[in-house]
């Protein structure tokens, strides 16, 4: 469980955007030779052919720009992960200006795990989140990052753990002073961590067969961001999503609220700006199945309780009612549009997250760990959305 600390965080506060430059993205030359298997599939999304290159507008957009540029500065044995540390600077850094640190656990397994931790989000009159990286380590042993086979259907995946503490959802970029003293004091820094973990990534776990990119609540709507940023990394790989409590719900009918968030987290190069409602007012419909279409070797497992009381309630502020009525319609509309690549766990209540407890939760008779372990491990036929009260196995 997360400890949120609250903060005020004052109107009208002094900003700094970091610079936007584009920058060569790494494996170029593989990806242009993947480029051809791209194309989508024949019954899944139909539409317009994605672009040659999977998610290539939004590396146009700028999404890559920190790829290739940060190492840590220490490494450390524990147990039987590394932590890796980043120095102060302008690079990856923890909300408050601390120093960023991630984890990997090399299982020696083909299929890689990259699991994005949640735990709040901090705007310009909200601030609720959490602040450094250390408490979120080393490596949890519980959920879906449990060790052993009867607690987990991932046990045994090599992962790449990464903390959140930049408070924008692992793909912030800019910085605030927030008490107007001249001094900046709040260092969103979510896309220089997440893109100096892929690096950490790429360099101990170079080749994958398979990736499964896992988020929980503020890392569940991070993978939504981290997406395109894993697919530049490791081109041609298939990609897993779990996202679980994080499907990327706004406000409805309020365009300005979530236009002026994303401005305030410099996040505007994650959404296709040739793709009319990619940035959601209220349902993330269109933007999930524009990211679907990208590359069909992608597939998506959505969790979420029908009115998640943190999401809908504490952040968005719509209630739980508002919440479940756009829940809904968008999970039904994207699996039906993605019939073979897209499912939801959905539970009664106003309950948050699954992924890091007990997985013997179940909803119409289908325990969340014979859920994920149909997604990941098959066969897929008895991967089957579902939706209902859920209860505990005695």
């Amino acid at each position: 469980m997360q400890t949120f600390n609250t903060l005020a965080i004052a109107a009208g506060v002094k900003f700094k955007m970091s610079s936007c430059f584009s920058r060569a993205i790494f494996a170029v030359g593989l990806i242009a030779l993947l480029g051809a298997c791209s194309s989508g599939s024949s019954d899944d999304n139909p539409g317009p052919p994605p672009a040659a290159l999977p998610f290539q507008e939004l590396v146009d957009q700028g999404v890559t720009r920190y790829m290739g540029e940060y190492s840590p500065s220490t490494t450390v044995q524990v147990g039987n992960s590394i932590e890796y540390s980043f120095g102060v600077g302008d690079g990856p850094l923890c909300l408050r200006g601390t120093p960023y640190t991630m984890a990997t656990r090399d299982s020696g397994s083909d299929d890689l795990m990259i699991f994005l931790q949640g735990g709040g989000a901090c705007w310009f009159d909200l601030c609720v989140a959490n602040e450094t990286a250390d408490e979120q380590l080393p490596i949890p042993k519980s959920g879906i990052l449990a060790e052993e086979p009867a607690s987990s259907p991932l046990a045994g995946t090599s992962t790449v753990y990464v903390p959140y503490c930049d408070g924008g959802l692992h793909a912030s970029d800019a910085e605030y002073d927030s008490d107007n003293d001249g001094v900046v004091d709040l260092y969103h820094h979510g896309l220089q961590n997440l893109s100096a973990s892929l690096d950490v990534s790429l360099g101990v776990f170079p080749a994958p067969s398979r990736i499964i990119l896992a988020g929980v609540s503020g890392g569940g709507y991070g993978a939504l961001f981290a997406l395109s940023l894993v697919s530049q990394a490791y081109p041609g790989v298939p990609i897993d999503v779990l996202n679980d409590s994080g499907i990327g719900i706004t406000r409805p009918e309020d365009p300005e609220f979530n236009l002026a968030v994303v401005e305030y987290w410099n996040t505007e190069a994650f959404f296709p700006a040739s793709v009319p409602g990619a940035l959601p007012e209220g349902s993330p419909t269109i933007l999930l199945n524009w990211q679907l279409q990208q590359d069909p070797s992608i597939s998506m497992g959505m969790l979420s309780y029908k009115q998640d009381a943190v999401i809908g309630t504490f952040f968005l502020g719509i209630g739980g009612p508002a919440f479940e009525g756009i829940l809904l319609p968008a999970m039904a509309d994207v699996q039906s549009a993605n019939p073979q690549r897209m499912r939801s766990y959905i539970a009664d209540g106003d309950s948050h997250t699954f992924l890091g407890g007990d997985l013997s939760l179940s909803v119409d008779g289908v325990t969340l760990f014979s859920w994920i372990d149909a997604m990941i491990n098959g066969p897929r036929e008895r991967w089957e959305s579902v939706s209902g009260a859920p209860t505990r196995d005695e």
